[in-house]
């Protein structure tokens, strides 16, 4: 028998099950960890990755500055919190309370002239500083979750790289490479999950697909047929033995049941879940810990905070792309669905919950968390009615926190008006290298496809942030 014919039937025998795992998006698995009683080893590192899609005001929020002009440092006021001299909005009441758990970084920056969603979303996730129009330069560049997937995939469960929800709405709020894996290919891409109609904090939220296995009897028939066949076919061929395992591998994802049990948001506590909000954004949230729990190793979440309940229409996807009324957004300092009034106490809720959580489940060590947007904001505000800012890559602030992370304190530094970075600029090339470094991912492996040798970042990570 050829080695042609041995892989071609090795293929069809598995087919449906081990390599399920091989082409569909974000489905990769790891080589199954158990202790000696035969249980499933604690998840090794991961992340959540909030991305609050749109861009949020970072002088309105996390780089404020109160004795700049009214007309750049707008109407809030800074509180004192936990860590003495860090300051923030005071609509981040609980934030306040955990200051010394996260790390504040008020100097990320993008180096080029990028003022919109679609290319600064692209650079933030890729890790590069790239002009995707730019002669030369490659498109298909992969994001992080799909690195961390290709390098550490969950050793327990059928996803190592979600996303709660996809962008939806105007394109321009969506990732150009978010759903392909880059030159990865797409079992690194993301599993999407829920959308604007279906989220965890709807009452019928209901679950992907991907982990329904049907009718269980008919897939324990195939699984003993399939190991017949192997059985006399394959016995004797090393080669053959490994398929088997990628089969059982299969077998043992599909029908795991922690996977699937991690939608069950209701055997959580009534007060748990209304303490992270019963609105998108906390449920989300909540949702993404849960999936944590199960071995998924990247989880992204949509920042999307729902929409304002006085209103009827709102934004599907990007609460934080505040331009006022001079793209009829309404008040980006009022309570509507754009309106930081209405967005900044439900972030403040919410990830406040999702980091006392972690810690009191003893999770915080071995998870990343990062709240960023793609960029900033215009320190000046836009002369319009009603007001707001205009996008602003220069400058804007991204939250760190576990993992290693050491907390208490602020990264980096802008000028007195907020509109230029000063000291320690990051680029994404530095915080793709920062996160790496916490979740173990090696940075000086080339990753390889068609030959060609691409360093997973060029940049470096902030050692200044680990504790």
């Amino acid at each position: 028998m050829s080695e042609f014919e041995l892989n071609r039937r090795q293929a069809m025998l598995v087919g449906g099950m081990g390599a399920m795992t091989l082409g569909m998006p974000g489905m990769v698995m790891g080589v199954d960890q158990v202790d000696g009683d035969g249980n499933a080893k604690a998840a090794e590192k991961s992340c959540i990755f909030v991305l609050l899609c749109g861009g949020p005001s970072h002088v309105d929020t996390w780089d404020m500055k109160p004795e700049a002009p009214d007309t750049i440092r707008g109407p809030y006021n800074p509180i004192a919190t936990k860590v003495p001299g860090m300051r923030i909005n005071e609509m981040h009441t609980e934030l306040a309370k955990l200051t010394d758990q996260f790390t504040l970084i008020n100097s990320m920056t993008h180096p080029g002239a990028i003022s919109n969603h679609f290319d600064a979303m692209h650079n933030l996730l890729s890790g590069q500083s790239v002009k995707r129009v730019a002669q030369g330069v490659p498109d298909d560049l992969p994001y992080m979750g799909s690195f961390v997937s290709k390098i550490h995939p969950s050793k327990r469960n059928i996803v190592s790289n979600a996303w709660l929800i996809k962008c939806v709405g105007p394109p321009v709020f969506c990732a150009p490479n978010i759903g392909i894996g880059g030159y990865l290919g797409s079992a690194y891409a993301p599993v999407f999950i829920g959308s604007a109609q279906n989220h965890p904090a709807m009452d019928d939220f209901a679950p992907p697909e991907i982990y329904d296995v049907g009718d269980r009897s008919r897939v324990d028939q195939r699984r003993e047929l399939l190991g017949k066949l192997e059985s006399k076919v394959l016995s004797n061929d090393d080669r053959g033995k490994d398929w088997a395992q990628l089969r059982e591998k299969g077998y043992d994802a599909m029908t795991r049941s922690e996977g699937r049990d991690a939608f069950k948001l209701d055997r959580e506590p009534v007060q748990l879940r209304d303490r992270y909000g019963r609105h998108p954004l906390g449920q989300n949230l909540l949702l993404a810990r849960r999936m944590v729990e199960a071995g998924v190793r990247f989880v992204t979440v949509n920042g999307w905070t729902g929409q304002a309940p006085h209103e009827t229409a709102g934004p599907p996807s990007s609460s934080w792309d505040m331009h006022g009324g001079n793209m009829g957004m309404g008040n980006a300092f009022g309570t509507g669905s754009y309106g930081m009034g209405f967005c900044l106490p439900r972030l403040d809720q919410a990830l406040s919950a999702l980091l006392a959580d972690l810690k009191d489940r003893g999770m915080l060590d071995n998870t990343l968390v990062v709240v960023t947007g793609e960029f900033g904001r215009t320190p000046k505000i836009l002369t319009q009615l009603p007001p707001g800012r205009q996008h602003w890559p220069k400058c804007f602030s991204s939250i760190l926190a576990g993992a290693g992370i050491a907390g208490g304190a602020v990264y980096g530094k802008t000028d007195k008006l907020a509109g230029y970075v000063t000291h320690n600029p990051v680029r994404p090339e530095e915080l793709a290298a920062t996160v790496y470094h916490a979740l173990d991912i090696p940075l000086n492996s080339p990753q390889n496809n068609s030959g060609i040798s691409r360093p997973i970042t060029t940049g470096k990570p902030i050692m200044e942030l680990f504790g």
